[in-house]
């Protein structure tokens, strides 16, 4: 059962701003953007953490990057982008579903936090 926030948006019990959905993902803006394009890039399947990734889903994880790709082209990004995904409390993961965080619009800096 997937009961985090992720999950209510999976479930469209609660609305979010979707940019892109398939079988296996579904990507969003963040309602906390830390830039001006910040979207966040989910599997459907429950990933608490990227520490629990496994190798039965390395197609998934690969997926992601690649819905990121369809993403960038979508909405016209050629300046480049950030893609980020956290891994627990002390890296900023705030929801336990694997999220992959994209981030453009502005001029990124490093290190990042």
């Amino acid at each position: 059962m997937n009961d985090t926030i992720f999950g209510k948006i999976i479930n469209k019990e609660i609305p979010a701003e979707i940019v892109y959905e398939d079988d296996i993902s579904i990507a969003f803006k963040d309602v906390n953007p830390q830039a001006p394009i910040h979207i966040l890039i989910i599997p459907k399947k429950l990933i608490d953490m990227p520490q629990n990734i496994t190798d039965e889903d390395d197609n998934l994880v690969g997926h992601l990057f690649s819905v990121a790709s369809k993403i960038a082209k979508k909405l016209n990004i050629t300046n480049g982008y950030r893609l980020v995904m956290n891994n627990g409390q002390d890296a900023g993961q705030s929801v336990l579903h694997v999220h992959l965080h994209m981030l453009a619009g502005r001029k990124l800096t490093w290190p990042p936090g």
